[in-house]
C-alpha cells in the first residue's frame, strides 16, 4: 500500500534508550487548553497517536512556580498535583504506540509571574520580554539561585518520569526557554563562569542535562530545543555560534530539537513562509554530531519529508501545525493515500488560541480541541439521523465542509452553487497576494467529493425560496456567505459614514472582481485582520499611490495573534505603503478623506482618488429569511429543517466557518439538549478548608 519512497520515514530509530517507531514526531506545540483543559489536551494528542505519529510531545509545560506566563494558559508541573492530569495525557499519547514527551519550560526573562507574584529570575537583570510588554524586570540568577534552578529542573524530571513520560525536552528556543538565555549574549550579560564566552554560556545546559541523567538514569530520553538563529545580530546567539555549540557539546542531548530563534520565524504563515524555509539553517549540522536531529519546517509534502532524511539534514519530520491540520497524516502516507491528506494552509489560527487564551481552531481540522469536548474524531462521523437528505446552499468553506461530513455520515447532499465555482471565498481570496495556499481548503473538499456518489455539486445555481420549496429536500443548510460593506459601518462607525455621492468607493470584493483603483487611493482598515493589509498590497503591486489609514495602534492588528503582523508591517513599507495608525475616517469627499485622531479627535485631510473601505460584513441571509417567512409551508414541501450557517450567519475567519459547517453536519437530527451545554468541561474543585 505504501510508495517505496518513503519506507525511509517509518524507519525505526533510535533516540538515547528509546527508539521511535517511526520518523514522525509532532514537536510541543500549544493548543489554547493547557491547565485549564487538561482532558481536551490529553484527548487531542490521543488522536495523533492514533494518527501514526512516532513522537508525540505536549506543549510547553511550566516546570516550578518560580517563572510563569500568566495570561498564557500552558501546562503546569509545579508539584506532585500536577502530576494525574500529565499522566492521563501520557498515557494517551502511548495508547497507540508512540513515545510520550513533555517539554520542561523555565520561562526566564519571559515570565513575568503574575499569578504567582514571585519575582522573575533570569540570567542577567533585564525587563521582562512578553507579547504584553509587561512593566516587570528579573532579577539575576544568583549562583545559589542557578544550584536551585538545577535542582527545581531535577524534581521536574522525575515527576515527569512518574508521570510517565518517555522523554524530556528542554526547552531554549524562540525566545522563550532559559536555555536559550544563559547561551544568548543578547540575555546573558554576565562575568561569571555562566557568563561570556560560549563554553562558560554553555555551562548551564551541560550541568542541568547531567543533573536529568544523573536522576533519572536510562531510562528516559532528554532533547534539547535550541535556537537555530536568533536574528537579532551580532549579539544574538546566531547560527554559526549554534553550530560550535553542537560541535562542542555534540553527546550532550540524546536528540537535538533545532528551531527558529523567535516564534514569528519559526512558524512563519504560509503568506511568508514556504515550507522546508529552515533546511539552510540546518544544513551541514549533522556533521558535527552523531545525535539525532528534528526540525521543522510546516512540512506537508512526503517527498520533501523524504528528502530531509535522505539528503542528511533531518533525522525526525517535526510538525506542530500539519499534525494539527491532519493529525493522521503519517498513517495516510503509510496506507498510501496521500491525496486524503489534509494539508495545513499555514494561516496560524491555531496559534490564536495560545495568543487570545482560548481553546484553539484549525482552518482544516474543525475537530482539533473538540475531540474530549465534543467527541469529534477527525477520520470518524457519527451515524445519520432519521432524515435522508440535505440540500446545502453554497459552496464556501461552510458549505463545502458541511456537505463533506454530512455525506460520511450517511446523507445524500446536493450543494448548489450561484457561481461558476466552488470555494466562495476562499476561491477569491486563494488569489490575493500570499494567500494561495489557503486555497487547499477547497482542494481538499472538491477532491474528498468528487470520489462520492452520493453528493451532486450544481454550479450557476441561483436558487430561490421557490425553488427550495419545490425541490423536497428534507434539510436545508443556508451558506451564502456575506458581503463586504462599502457604508464603512464596522468599529469607528456603527451607522453609514458621511460619503460624497461623488465619491469613488470601494470594497474588497470589488477588487477580487478585478475592479481595482489606480491613483491616489486610501485603504481604511477597521476590520483589522489579514485584508487591509492585503488589498494595500494588492493595490501597490498594481502601481497605485496608497495610504492605510486605521484606528488601531498596528496595522493589520489582528495579525498579532498568527504572528503575521511583525512581517506584514514591513512588507508593506517596502511596497510603497504610507501607514498611518490611530487614524479613523469620519468623512468622505470626492477628492479626499477627513481623518480624525482616535485620541484627541483632531482631523486632518487626505487626498484620495477612491477609497477601499475594509470595515464590516453584511449577512448574505436573504433567502433565509424568504424561506422563515414561508415556515408554515415547510411541511408540506417535505422540509424538517432550514438552518443558517457560516458567515451568512456571523461573518468571521475562514475557520469559524469550517467549523460552523462541521458543526451543522454533526449536529443534524440530533435530540434536542435544551439547555444544556454542548460541550464537556473541567472545573477546578473547591479546596477544603
Amino acid at each position: 500500500m505504501r510508495d517505496s519512497r518513503y519506507d525511509i520515514l517509518f524507519e525505526p530509530t533510535k533516540i538515547g534508550p528509546l527508539t521511535a517507531k517511526n520518523r514522525f514526531y509532532q514537536v510541543p506545540h500549544c493548543n489554547g487548553g493547557g491547565y485549564r483543559d487538561p482532558s481536551a489536551a490529553a484527548e487531542m494528542r490521543k488522536i495523533k497517536s492514533e494518527g501514526g505519529w512516532g513522537v508525540i510531545f505536549t506543549e510547553q509545560c511550566e516546570m516550578h512556580h518560580t517563572s510563569e506566563i500568566t495570561p498564557f494558559i500552558e501546562l503546569r508541573l509545579w508539584d506532585d498535583n500536577d502530576i494525574p492530569q500529565l499522566r492521563k495525557m501520557s498515557d494517551r499519547m502511548k495508547e497507540h504506540g508512540a513515545l510520550a514527551g513533555i517539554q520542561l519550560a523555565y520561562s526566564g526573562i519571559n515570565g513575568p509571574n503574575l499569578y504567582t507574584k514571585e519575582v522573575p529570575m533570569a540570567p542577567s537583570a533585564l525587563p521582562i520580554r512578553t507579547f504584553t510588554n509587561d512593566p516587570v524586570q528579573a532579577r539575576a540568577l544568583s549562583k545559589r539561585d542557578i544550584r536551585d534552578l538545577r535542582r527545581w529542573f531535577v524534581n521536574a524530571a522525575k515527576r515527569s518520569k512518574e508521570a510517565g513520560f518517555d522523554l524530556i525536552n528542554l526547552y531554549g528556543a524562540h525566545g522563550f526557554g532559559i536555555f536559550q538565555h544563559f547561551l544568548s549574549r543578547a540575555t546573558n550579560q554576565r562575568t561569571d563562569e555562566y557568563g561570556g564566552s560560549l563554553e562558560n554560556r554553555a555551562r548551564f545546559s551541560q550541568e542541568v542535562i547531567a543533573d536529568i541523567r544523573d536522576a533519572v538514569g536510562d531510562t528516559m530520553a532528554i532533547a534539547l530545543r535550541v535556537s537555530l538563529d536568533e536574528t537579532i545580530g551580532e549579539l544574538g546567539f546566531s547560527n554559526a555560534e549554534l553550530r560550535d555549540y553542537v560541535e562542542m557539546n555534540k553527546d550532550l542531548p540524546d536528540l537535538w530539537d533545532l528551531a527558529q530563534g523567535t516564534w514569528e520565524d519559526c512558524s512563519g504563515p504560509s503568506r511568508f513562509k514556504a515550507e522546508g524555509a529552515q533546511q539552510e539553517l540546518v544544513r551541514g549540522i549533522h556533521e558535527l554530531t552523531d545525535k539525532p536531529i528534528v526540525g521543522v519546517g510546516r512540512f506537508t509534502s512526503p517527498d520533501v519529508m523524504a528528502k530531509q532524511v535522505r539528503s542528511g539534514v533531518l533525522d525526525f519530520i517535526g510538525c506542530a501545525r500539519p499534525s494539527i491540520a491532519d493529525p493522521f497524516m503519517p498513517k495516510k502516507i503509510e496506507e498510501g493515500r496521500i491525496e486524503d491528506i489534509r494539508e495545513c494552509i499555514g494561516c496560524n489560527i491555531c496559534i490564536t488560541g495560545d495568543m487570545t487564551m482560548s481553546i484553539s481552531r484549525c482552518t482544516q481540522n474543525p475537530t482539533f480541541m473538540e475531540e474530549w469536548r465534543k467527541g469529534w474524531h477527525p477520520e470518524k462521523m457519527n451515524p445519520k439521523g432519521d432524515s435522508d437528505n440535505v440540500l446545502v446552499v453554497g459552496s464556501g468553506p461552510a458549505g463545502l465542509e458541511a456537505a463533506w461530513a454530512l455525506c460520511r455520515r450517511g446523507y445524500q447532499v446536493a450543494v448548489a452553487e450561484s457561481r461558476t465555482e466552488i470555494g466562495g471565498r476562499v476561491t477569491r481570496e486563494s488569489k490575493l497576494p500570499g494567500l494561495s495556499e489557503w486555497g487547499r481548503v477547497v482542494d481538499y473538499r472538491q477532491y474528498q467529493l468528487s470520489q462520492r456518489s452520493d453528493v451532486d455539486i450544481f454550479l450557476d445555481s441561483k436558487l430561490s425560496a421557490d425553488d427550495i420549496m419545490e425541490f423536497g429536500f428534507e434539510n436545508v443548510a443556508i451558506a451564502t456567505g456575506a458581503t463586504w460593506r462599502r457604508d464603512g459601518v464596522a468599529r469607528q462607525h456603527v451607522v453609514p459614514l458621511p460619503m460624497s455621492s461623488d465619491a469613488r468607493i470601494y470594497t474588497p470584493d470589488d477588487l477580487m472582481d478585478g475592479n481595482i483603483p489606480e491613483g491616489k487611493v486610501i485603504v481604511f482598515d477597521d476590520d483589522h485582520y489579514y485584508m487591509g493589509g492585503v488589498m494595500a498590497e494588492l493595490l501597490a503591486k498594481n502601481g497605485a499611490d496608497v495610504t492605510l489609514i486605521t484606528p488601531a495602534a498596528y496595522v493589520s492588528d489582528w495579525t498579532r495573534n498568527t504572528l503575521e503582523q511583525v512581517a506584514i508591517h514591513p512588507r508593506l513599507v517596502e511596497a510603497g505603503v504610507d501607514i498611518v495608525l490611530n487614524r479613523g475616517i469620519t468623512e468622505i469627499a470626492a477628492d479626499h478623506v477627513v481623518s480624525n485622531c482616535v485620541y484627541t479627535q483632531y482631523t486632518q485631510k487626505f487626498d484620495a482618488d477612491s477609497v477601499v473601505m475594509v470595515a464590516g460584513l453584511k449577512e448574505n441571509n436573504e433567502l433565509y429569511e424568504a424561506l422563515l417567512e414561508r415556515e408554515d409551508e415547510w411541511e408540506d414541501a417535505g422540509i424538517k429543517s432550514v438552518k443558517l450557517i457560516g458567515d451568512a450567519n456571523a461573518p468571521g475567519p475562514i475557520a469559524w466557518a469550517t467549523y460552523a459547517g462541521h458543526r451543522y453536519a454533526r449536529e443534524l437530527d440530533s435530540e434536542d439538549i435544551g439547555d444544556e451545554l454542548p460541550f464537556r468541561r473541567e472545573i477546578t474543585a473547591v479546596a477544603v478548608d
